[in-house]
């Protein structure tokens, strides 16, 4: 209740007072009684008492017995007592969760070795959740087979580009066909670990996960070494290597800083090579197309699930 500037605060709140007792100029104050007849007053009728029946119910007060200063004090003739209203007591709701709110999500850890098959079962692949690594050099086809392997799962999958997420970086970029130097090095870690980061987290929550990346063989910055540690032992890669004349075409049809120089493709292509003889998976898709290499991409990694590579 709000009251005027100025005026006099209620008196506290008592059993059977306050405004749920329904506090008020017009009703009697504590000591406050007719008067009776005073000597020397005009004789009249002697005041009739009201006939017997319940007691008086005022409006707006508790339950039970009236208060001392309302006994005896019933309701003037032709004003009829105002309906009493009970207020109901329930107990206090709880709060009605958001439908919209927090949710909780599974904190991503390293990925592990994916589990052994039944031995009278063939692993599917398809329905499993996965972390893939396809490794290849530049024009190789890499992002395309991810991203159509990604999309025809039938299970969710995250398609996870490593060159993407380098070219996050806008202001400051450094590009490695500038040449490879400490900048350009710790840029590729920091996006290595960005993306290994994200693929734990997917995976935590069951999403497969396929990344990309031109893994060199012979060279310890940019290896496996640095995969494993960001994403787990349960990483399955995979080696896309079509023939030299296959790169060379589909890096001519690249733009901007993904298009290389046909000798720097035949020096990378030349470098993948050292994968043979690896122990890793090798798909040559020289003569497939991409949903063709897909195919293949889930034998392969049948196979690895049922038989993990060593790396």
């Amino acid at each position: 209740m709000q009251h005027a500037v100025g005026s006099p605060l209620p008196p506290p709140h008592q059993p059977g007072h306050g405004p749920a007792a329904g506090w008020s100029g017009a009703a009697p104050h504590p000591g406050q009684h007719h008067p009776g007849p005073h000597v020397g007053a005009p004789s009249g009728p002697a005041p009739v008492n009201p006939p017997a029946g319940p007691p008086p119910v005022f409006s707006g007060a508790q339950t039970g017995p009236a208060a001392p200063h309302q006994q005896g004090h019933p309701h003037p003739p032709g004003h009829p007592p105002a309906p009493h209203h009970a207020v109901p007591h329930h107990a206090p709701v709880p709060p009605t969760p958001d439908t919209t709110g927090h949710v909780q999500l599974p904190p991503g850890g390293p990925v592990p070795m994916p589990s052994a098959p039944p031995a009278t079962g063939t692993p599917d692949p398809t329905s499993t959740t996965l972390a893939v690594l396809l490794i290849g050099p530049a024009g190789a086809g890499k992002t395309s087979v991810a991203k159509y392997w990604a999309d025809h799962r039938r299970v969710p999958t995250a398609h996870i580009s490593l060159d993407d997420v380098r070219e996050w970086v806008r202001s400051g970029f450094a590009d490695p066909q500038a040449g490879w130097n400490d900048m350009s090095e710790a840029q590729y870690r920091l996006a290595r670990r960005t993306c290994g980061f994200s693929a734990r987290n997917f995976l935590a929550n069951n999403i497969s996960c396929i990344l990309d990346d031109a893994v060199f063989p012979d060279r310890p910055v940019v290896g496996l070494g640095g995969w494993k540690r960001h994403v787990g032992p349960g990483l399955l890669p995979v080696v896309l290597l079509p023939g030299l004349e296959i790169v060379l075409e589909r890096n001519a049809e690249r733009s901007g800083n993904r298009r290389l120089s046909d000798e720097e493709v035949a020096r990378i292509h030349g470098r993948m090579a050292g994968w043979y003889g690896s122990g890793l998976p090798i798909i040559d898709n020289s003569q497939l197309d991409v949903p063709q290499t897909a195919r293949v991409l889930d034998d392969v990694l049948a196979r690895s699930i049922a038989s993990p590579p060593q790396w």
